[in-house]
């Protein structure tokens, strides 16, 4: 079925939550117009459509999450793998008790509830018959979410009913955060788009399998590892591929983002990986230059350094000029950087090529980087680039979950 789409502007701020526990809080509207969209948006998913809404991560495909049409929507929509399962997005405990087997939250989870919901933390948990096969995969636990964008409360909290919310975009591509990247991956394909401007995370949520001995973080976002450690029974945590692998999680997975290439503009993807040692010196140079290791939004690299990231993207760059590759992106998280259109180094290169930067944020600031790291792809992909290079980031924090996406991204990785 075709659709004329619609994108509607909705003000996240006309929605508030009382009371402030998140065990059944009610919506209070304050515009009137605000009100009326959601309540037309909940009717499409009364009647199984689908239709994309803010969260606090990335634009999301939102359907029935308890209705198998509707859920065969959203694969149809994005042109998604069978095999790759869905989150369920709710927006109150009631809500997720209702869908739980005997309405029970398992311990384990209770203390990260209360630390990070509503937030961009996914918890895997036991599936009830509720919940329609298509969504795990046919898997005995289901993926589940309370997210806190207010827009996407609300929306639930109309609905009466859980929603399954992947990100809304063609399969495998970067995934949204504006509503005009879902309109350019899936105008006529739905009917409705709520515009609330961009996501405040840029990536997708963290996904934790606390049912797992010992437990695991399946994908990396928004709320990091340092951080979920810090939670009694989570001193244990690790992190998927980082700390241990499981070949039949990615032949049946539990969660999306394991199985299958994502996150991938048109554009090839060559990232440059620094070795640990040299992400220490980066470190070490900002602090003696006056910054404090994760406040300050300056990074100074040596010269040597910056160099030798300048040198290695020059080579990889005339690798695809001998194959008739001439436009070029470079995505930057070193602040000092010397441009590459400016440097020395570009003297050398043949006069017929054009190269788009852009600065995505401080390397020391990984969350700015991960605002806008899909936004960036996107606007390469715009210029029309053939590659883009991007400067990889340390790690730590919400560095995990921006290195997670780029690695998947990536058709190529260079270590410097």
């Amino acid at each position: 079925m075709s659709f004329q789409t619609l994108c509607h502007t909705v003000d996240p701020a006309a929605f508030r939550f009382h009371p402030p526990d998140i065990q059944n809080p009610k919506t209070v509207v304050t515009n009137t117009q605000a009100e009326e969209t959601i309540a037309n948006a909940a009717n499409l998913l009364a009647s199984d459509e689908v239709i994309a809404m803010p969260t606090e991560t990335v634009y999301g495909l939102a359907a029935n999450a308890l209705s198998p049409a509707a859920i065969a929507k959203i694969y149809a929509a994005k042109n998604r793998p069978q095999d790759n399962p869905l989150i369920v997005h709710v927006s109150s405990l009631a809500m997720l008790e209702d869908i739980l087997p005997g309405n029970q939250i398992p311990p384990i989870y209770l203390s990260v509830i209360k630390r990070f919901w509503p937030g961009p933390l996914t918890i895997i948990l036991p599936k009830s018959d509720l919940i329609p096969s298509a969504i795990t995969c046919h898997q005995p636990t289901v993926a589940v979410r309370f997210p806190s964008h207010s827009i996407a409360r609300a929306l639930i909290t109309q609905c009466g009913f859980p929603l399954a919310a992947p990100s809304a975009n063609s399969s495998g591509k970067p995934s949204p955060t504006l509503a005009s990247h879902v309109m350019s991956d899936l105008n006529t394909k739905i009917p409705l788009v709520l515009d609330s401007g961009q996501c405040d995370f840029g990536i997708e949520s963290t996904v934790l399998d606390a049912l797992r001995h010992p437990p695991a973080i399946l994908r990396p976002g928004g709320v990091t590892y340092e951080q979920l450690k810090e939670v009694p029974g989570l001193e244990a945590l690790q992190v998927y591929k980082k700390h241990f692998v499981d070949k039949q999680l990615e032949i049946l997975p539990t969660t999306p983002g394991m199985k299958y290439r994502h996150y991938s503009p048109e554009a090839q993807v060559v990232l440059f990986e620094r070795t640990s040692d040299r992400e220490d010196q980066i470190v070490k140079d900002c602090n003696i230059n006056g910054g404090n290791s994760y406040d300050s939004p300056a990074v100074v690299v040596t010269s040597s350094l910056d160099h030798l990231l300048l040198s290695s993207i020059i080579h990889e760059m005339r690798q695809f000029m001998l194959v008739g590759k001439d436009r070029f992106g470079i995505l930057w998280t070193s602040q000092s950087h010397q441009k590459i259109n400016n440097s020395d180094l570009a003297l050398s290169l043949p006069p017929k090529y054009t190269i788009v930067e852009h600065f995505l944020g401080s390397a020391l600031q990984p969350e700015q980087v991960a605002r806008d790291l899909f936004k960036s792809m996107r606007e390469m992909d715009a210029n029309g680039v053939d590659v883009i290079f991007v400067e990889g980031i340390s790690e730590d924090r919400e560095g995990l979950a921006v290195m997670n996406r780029l690695r998947k991204a990536a058709s190529r990785i260079v270590t410097v």
